[in-house]
């Protein structure tokens, strides 16, 4: 029977960031191999150490923090000090073309950087394993993993076979299909006009002449006071002469 290959996937320093890392690992993992996650927040010595113990065949590291110019030879100086320095060092993050050239000249594998396809890695560990290990030794790949239920886009619903039976959710995605076929359509909705909007002089203007026909229409209606009669002007004065006549 032949061996799976066996991947030790780590993440050395302090990066956080293990998304890439677990896509990875699963990919790894449903094309047969045998995938061995160390965790975040390890140092070069604790992997080396479970490369040791799980008698791994590659060292797959991830790194994003931006010293994979430190990370990689150290774990590479730790890998030969242990005698496993045969080992495939392997792995991937946000590393320049310069970097990548300088660590592969150095001994390091292949390097993917963001975007890479997980099927490119697949083949490349392969590739590597069948050289190292020859081509009888290199195990098949698994077919892919079936799905409960094929992928549809959204609306739409599978179209069983005539033969089998409906279940409760494709009959009620059934009915709900017919319903939206016999739904006669609905008239497209009265849009409103909108009122442009204007400054608060021009609103209080538009105000005051709305009043004044208003005023007019009340003026013209009610009827004509009578107007009030002003009291008699007192008589003028008398003169001084007149006032000094009377006097005397």
């Amino acid at each position: 029977m032949l061996r799976k290959i066996r991947v030790l996937v780590g993440k050395p320093g302090l990066d956080g960031h293990d998304r890439g890392a677990k896509v990875v690992a699963a990919a790894l993992r449903d094309a047969g191999m045998e995938v061995i996650y160390t965790g975040l927040h390890q140092t070069p010595e604790q992997i080396v150490e479970a490369a040791v113990q799980e008698d791994v065949d590659v060292v797959a590291l991830s790194v994003l923090s931006g010293a994979h110019m430190t990370l990689f030879p150290e774990v590479q100086r730790l890998m030969e000090e242990r005698g496993i320095g045969e080992k495939l060092l392997t792995g991937g993050g946000i590393i320049p073309a310069d970097d990548q050239a300088e660590l592969l000249a150095r001994g390091v594998g292949k390097l993917f950087g963001p975007g890479s396809s997980t099927v490119d890695i697949v083949a490349y560990i392969r590739e590597w394993y069948g050289e190292r290990f020859g081509a009888d030794a290199l195990p098949p790949l698994p077919p892919p993993p079936a799905r409960p239920e094929p992928v549809v886009g959204s609306g739409a619903f599978p179209s069983p076979s005539l033969s089998a039976p409906l279940d409760a959710h494709h009959a009620r995605g059934a009915r709900a299909a017919a319903r939206a076929t016999k739904a006669p359509a609905r008239p497209p909705a009265r849009a409103t006009r909108k009122q442009p909007a204007t400054s608060k002089p021009a609103r209080k203007a538009a105000k005051v002449s709305a009043r004044k026909p208003v005023k007019a229409a009340r003026k013209a209606k009610a009827p004509a006071r009578p107007r009030a009669r002003k009291p008699a002007k007192k008589a003028a004065k008398r003169t001084s002469a007149a006032r000094g006549a009377r006097r005397r």
